[in-house]
């Protein structure tokens, strides 16, 4: 399995309980494909270096975890039609 960072720009006016499970949906579809989350860092909210969707902050959390591709197609197809996620990045890690 492959270690991944994805990096996740949610909406800044969020209820605390919807993020919260918004972020656990992403969770949710690493663990029920085989992988492993290994950290979620809540960063906080932080100010964008452009507007996106006419938001200038956003709430950012940055997820490691292990899987396949599969997983990776997974977690990109739903945060693309998710409408509390601002935009989203998911990295390959490089093992040393």
């Amino acid at each position: 399995m492959q270690k991944y960072e994805m990096l996740m720009l949610l909406k800044s006016d969020m209820e605390e309980e919807a993020r919260e499970a918004e972020i656990k949906k992403y969770a949710d579809i690493v663990t029920s494909l085989g992988g492993t989350v290994e950290s979620t860092d809540k960063w906080g909210v932080k100010k964008t270096a452009y507007p996106i969707a006419f938001k200038q902050e956003a709430f950012y959390v940055l997820m490691t975890f292990s899987g396949s591709g599969d997983v990776v197609n997974e977690l990109d197809r739903v945060a693309g039609i998710s409408a509390d996620l601002l935009r989203r990045m998911i990295t390959k890690v490089k093992e040393n």
